[in-house]
Order: C-alpha cells, then structure tokens, then sequence
C-alpha cells in the first residue's frame, strides 16, 4: 500500500503543476482583489490535489470553492487577513476555508512540504454536505456564511494527530482520485462525508464548553441535528427516559410541547436555507423531514404568515428554487 500511495502522491503533485488555479480580478472590487475557480472538469464536484515542494509563496487571493488543506508533511503558514496574521499548520493538522475567504499560503523548508488539498465545488457542498453539519450551530454558521457574505475572512483549524483516520482516510482519496475511473466521484463523496463527519466531531472536541447543559437543552439538541426524523421515542431511548417524561420535561422547562420544539426547529432550519442557499424548495423540505412538501408548503405558511417564495421575495433573493 505504501508504494501505492506513494505513487498516487507523486502523480498528483505533477498533476498540480498543471491545474488551472489562475487568479481573475473580481468584478467590482479594487485592484488586487483576485479569486481562483474551481478547476475541476464540469463532471467533478470533489477534486484532490497534492502540494509537493520546498518552498510556496501564494499572493493574497479568494476562491469560489470550499477547501480542506492538510499539512500531511511538514508545516506550513496560512496568512488571514481578516485576523492580520500568519497562522502557522502543523504536520497533521487542517486549514478550512469558505468559497471567497481570504488566505495565502506561505512555506520554505530543506526537505518537501507536502499538503493534501480537497476541493468541493460550492453549489454540491450546499446540497448533499451542509445538513450533516448542523450538529454545532457556530459551524454550520461558517459554512452557510459565503451565500451571504461573499468576502468573509473565517477560517476553521483544526489539529488530529498522526494516528487519526482523517490521515489514512485522506490517503485514501489520494490514491482514488489518482487513479480515477467512472465511479470515482461517487466513491470520493462518500469518502468525503466521512471526513465531515470527522471534522464536525472533532470541532466539537475542541469547542466544547466548559459545563455540560442542562439535560433539556441537550434533548433540544438532539431534536435540531435529527429533525428529519425524530420522535419522542428516539429521544427517550438516547436518554433512558420513559418518553412521558421527556415530555413532561420539555414542557416545564420550555413551556412548549415536543411538536411545538420540533416545528421551531424545522421552520428555523428552512428559513436560512431558503435565505442562504440554491437548494430548491423540495430538497430543503425532504431535509428537515417533510416527504411532502405541500405539507410543508402549509406548515411555513401558518407558521411565518407567507409562503417559502414569499420568504425568498422578501429577502430580494435572486435564487430560483423550483418546486
């Protein structure tokens, strides 16, 4: 497997050479201001690539794509402009970027730095990732900011260590993506959401607060991260609680019912979607658990007072979002 893999690394390293990562002047912007495009073929929505070199010096630019880069050997610096510095990323660790955020990429060493890149076109991120993320709101905050902020400078790092299976996972899409056949991009999508799986639980760890919450907020919690599919059942089982207590907790501690929370939660989670993405009205209705979305079509109406085209119209939302 090690030579394989080393073979897989090499190939993308000199296929990196010739990837069309040119900067473009953004329209409208002061001179200077440069975006790179995602330089996938238009049947690619993943793409891997490999940095492999002693020395690379990156001008301040953007990108119209999301990004996971891993310090796979050596470290490198990351420069932010937003926080004015130069974060350096150690062997092992992940810079992540949004589509449009600011960085440079910046190293010198005696002996190659090598990086794994993992490029994910913006528009399939938005309809097949971003709802496995939303188990911690500040990150599924970062990666719903770009459809409205286009020029926001966030950036997640996170460190694993060398034992992690984010590095054997990403070792694994190296070697697919670097003998692609016909089924590659199904087999690195999945692969892909395992890496997100990893990354949000690892952004918890690292994240987590200092007291645990109290065991209604936790049951709140579980309903926002499985309201496509969750009962009192569900919740009593993870809890070991008889489902009439769940019950009865929520209601003394929130003053509303389980359907009541469920409801808010859903009406909540399809409102920013509507506001802050180009998934059609019945992708985002199957999301949060509507099979049916003139079910859902009703349910936004009464629950807002207008209908999700309404919300996108009130929003002066260019996006199209077809039935």
């Amino acid at each position: 497997m090690a030579s394989v893999l080393q073979l897989a690394i090499h190939k993308l390293a000199i296929e990196f050479e010739n990837l069309d990562l040119s900067f473009h002047q953004i329209p409208g912007q002061p001179e200077g201001e440069v975006t790179s495009y995602f330089p996938g073929t238009d049947q690619e929505d993943v793409l891997v690539c490999v940095f492999k070199g002693k020395e690379i010096q990156e001008p301040y630019h953007r990108q119209d794509f999301f990004f996971i880069n891993y310090a796979y050997v050596q470290s490198y610096n990351a420069l932010s402009a937003r926080f004015d510095n130069q974060i350096t990323i150690q062997e092992n660790e992940c810079y992540i970027s949004q589509p449009f955020g600011g960085y440079a990429l910046r190293g010198k060493s005696d002996t190659d730095i090598t990086i794994i890149g993992v490029l994910i076109r913006k528009e399939a991120f938005f309809r097949e990732y971003l709802h496995v993320l939303s188990s911690d709101a500040s990150l599924f905050r970062f990666f719903l900011d770009p459809q409205k902020d286009r020029f926001s400078e966030e950036f997640i790092h996170l460190s694993f260590d060398a034992h992690h299976p984010v590095r054997r996972l990403l070792e694994g899409m190296v070697v697919e993506y670097a003998d692609r056949t016909e089924d590659t991009q199904a087999i690195l999508k999945s692969m892909l959401l395992t890496l997100l799986l990893y990354i949000a639980r690892r952004y918890r760890m690292e994240h987590a607060q200092l007291r645990e919450n109290p065991l209604s907020e936790q049951m709140i919690r579980y309903i926002t991260d499985h309201m496509e599919k969750v009962s009192l059942s569900d919740i009593g089982v993870v809890f070991s609680y008889h489902p009439t207590y769940v019950s009865s907790l929520l209601r003394k501690e929130t003053g509303k019912t389980f359907s009541q929370i469920l409801l808010e939660k859903r009406m909540e989670r399809a409102k920013v979607l509507l506001q802050n993405t180009t998934l059609s009205i019945e992708e985002i209705a199957a999301q949060i658990g509507y099979s049916d979305h003139s079910n859902f079509y009703k349910a936004f109406k009464e629950y807002y007072g207008m209908t999700p085209r309404e919300c996108l119209t009130d929003q002066d939302t260019a996006a199209i979002h077809s039935l």
